[in-house]
């Protein structure tokens, strides 16, 4: 065991010349008159203050003054400066700066005194302080303290044993203070020490009192989310997502000595297992929950811990299992069960090397599922042939792009006669205005009366042309939306089977919210906005012409609600509503009118509140898909082919 004192007899171990002190020139010094300084501060942020009191004792240029004025009281040439930043080591063994003195004494054999402030910024314990006192008499070297003189003798001896021991105390309580501080914050839901990667110190002045707490990093916290979501895909090794996280801009915070870079492997291993995203602190093993926003939900969190606990099975190869099926497959076992399960991926080696692939719900690591595997293979087959059961039927979507043809045709015709309408008022509004003005010019009417008039016009004005704008909008972006779920759905097992791998992920996401597997068989779905909307009208409109109702009746637009979904897609459901709203369930029903041509009096309860505008933006990838003209792959792909 290394001691933790200086060993007099070995000293070549140590550097000569240690970076952080300055050697002045000693030729002139008179033996017996020279000295060294000794400066220490508790940590590096101390080094740059401009207050001459810092958080633990006096700054550097505090007691460079204070030891200068001492050695000029004693007559003492000074040859050097030893300065300490940033290490607050409970012994001498933790201050490398202070063993540099020490080793310089020891070789050089050219000091007379070290100086320091006071004792406590040599000694933290008395142990120390006599043990080091004892090597200096030994080198003939003495210890003198600026801000307190004992003088010499038995009692001066005695003075300075006693504050060394007042010292250690008073740095154990400062210790014990701190630590229970600590622990209160941490019981309170508060961060201790550095906010991780994501987020922020930040202070800030309530009532006049300074609080320190925890912000969310706007430039990173949003790619420390995605990193969560890029890795639950399963698709991406560590050294995938710290290039990946790169390349999207995510560095590391800059600091004094280092700069911004990439975000290391084992800095992201234990990020992602980090319940301090889930809105957690931890304290002495016990887990509080936090101040701090979360920044991923506990679902997230645990598909993250999945892929990390099934990575490291038994016999299970440590890579990336690419599936395009990934992330859209739940259990139906689970799903009867009233729980989810999310189906993952597993590569199982044998022992004669062959790899075989399965299927199988997160749930039964837990045992809480006791669902079989299922080869990939099989569950290929089931998907695709479940494609068939979404199908629009040819009437429907027959009927579907007519009858939009019809409502945005009058729509059309309604937003010109508002457009026009709209613009007579602003016409009637400028011929008022002018009149008033000519009223004001002749005097007749008093002139504060004039100026209310002529702020109430403005404000009609105001209104009218914010109308007038309104009226410039139509519902071409949400027929459009409604054309590419059409497309997609005319022949979907056929347009399934020609997509090629990436393709057909796209296709999954974009129809599905998920896919429920149950023994090798698909035994429900969710389907994703639009999708889910038309489904229930065309079912709705199946059921309504199954019963063969009477001439004239219309099924209720709520019966497109009869669907269970999520709703969270990114297209909303307004403008899909207004288009498919009117559409008949029956034949030969009278049809009411879509449009209300009205003038520009208020909204009321049975006029339309808003027009579609916002369902431009089509489920992730089926515009893109709908658009483009999809050819057998060049690979040949097929299921059945590859068996």
């Amino acid at each position: 065991m290394t001691s933790a004192y200086l060993d007099l007899g070995n000293f070549d171990s140590f550097e000569d010349e240690p970076i952080t002190f300055s050697t002045l020139a000693s030729s002139s010094a008179e033996p017996g008159k020279r000295s060294v300084r000794y400066l220490r501060v508790s940590s590096r942020g101390q080094m740059d203050t401009d207050s001459d009191v810092v958080a633990d004792g006096n700054s550097i240029d505090s007691q460079r003054k204070a030891t200068t004025a001492k050695e000029r009281a004693l007559g003492l040439t000074n040859i050097g400066e030893y300065i300490e930043p940033g290490n607050s080591g409970q012994t001498i063994a933790g201050r490398p700066v202070f063993q540099q003195l020490l080793a310089r004494i020891i070789k050089q054999r050219d000091v007379d005194y070290v100086v320091v402030d006071m004792r406590s910024r040599a000694f933290r314990n008395h142990i120390d302080a006599a043990v080091t006192k004892q090597q200096l008499l030994k080198l003939g070297v003495r210890l003198i303290s600026a801000q307190e003189d004992f003088g010499e003798g038995i009692m001066a001896d005695a003075m300075e044993a006693i504050t060394d021991i007042f010292n250690e105390v008073q740095v154990r309580l400062n210790g014990l203070d701190i630590k229970n501080k600590m622990g209160n914050k941490a019981r309170n839901g508060g961060t201790l020490g550095r906010a991780p990667l994501g987020y922020l110190n930040v202070r800030r002045d309530i009532d006049g009192k300074e609080i320190r707490t925890i912000d969310l990093d706007p430039e990173r916290a949003p790619l420390v989310r995605l990193a969560f979501e890029l890795y639950a895909t399963g698709e991406y090794t560590l050294a995938d997502l710290s290039d990946e996280l790169y390349d999207r801009g995510l560095r590391t915070r800059p600091t004094r000595l280092h700069p911004a870079k990439q975000v290391s492997i084992n800095k992201l291993s234990q990020m992602l297992r980090d319940r301090y995203y889930l809105g957690y602190v931890t304290y002495q093993d016990e887990e509080i929950k936090g101040r701090h926003e979360p920044l991923i939900d506990e679902d997230l969190f645990e598909r993250v811990q999945d892929i990390i606990e099934s990575r490291s099975i038994a016999k299970e190869r440590r890579r990336v299992h690419h599936h395009y099926l990934k992330g859209s497959l739940f259990c139906g076992r689970c799903k009867r069960a009233g729980r989810t399960g999310r189906m993952i991926l597993q590569n199982v080696v044998n022992s004669k090397g062959t790899t075989y692939t399965y299927f199988f719900c997160r749930n039964k690591q837990s045992g809480a599922c006791d669902a079989p595997h299922i080869n990939v293979l099989l569950v290929e087959d089931a998907v695709e042939a479940h494609y068939a059961t979404i199908r629009f039927s040819p009437t429907f979507v027959a009927d579907v792009r007519a009858h939009i043809g019809e409502v945005i045709g009058e729509e059309e015709a309604a937003a010109r006669l508002l457009h026009q309408q709209l613009t007579n008022e602003l016409r009637a509004l400028d011929a008022r205005e002018d009149n008033l003005i000519d009223l004001a010019a002749d005097g007749t009417i008093p002139q504060a009366k004039i100026k209310a008039k002529l702020r109430e016009i403005e404000r009609q004005r105001h209104r009218l042309t914010e109308r007038l704008s309104a009226t410039n909008e139509d519902l071409s972006d949400s027929a459009r939306l409604i054309e590419a779920c059409l497309k997609l759905l005319e022949s979907p097992r056929e347009l399934y089977r020609r997509c090629d791998e990436e393709q057909r992920r796209l296709l999954n996401q974009a129809i599905f919210h998920g896919i429920y597997i149950e023994d090798e068989r698909i035994t429900d779905h969710e389907l994703s906005e639009p999708f889910a909307h038309l489904h229930a009208v065309q079912r709705a409109r199946q059921l309504a012409q199954a019963d063969k109702p009477d001439p004239g009746t219309t099924l209720p637009t709520n019966a497109s609600r009869a669907v269970s979904t999520k709703g969270d897609g990114p297209a909303s459901l307004s403008g899909v509503e207004v288009l498919l709203g009117g559409i008949d369930l029956a034949p030969c029903s009278s049809k009411p009118s879509r449009v209300e041509l009205r003038g520009i009096e208020p909204l009321t309860s049975s006029m339309r509140t808003r027009r579609a505008t916002n369902c431009a933006t089509a489920p992730c990838g089926a515009m893109s898909i709908a658009s483009r003209s999809i050819t057998p792959c060049s690979r040949g792909y097929s299921p059945t082919a590859r068996r």
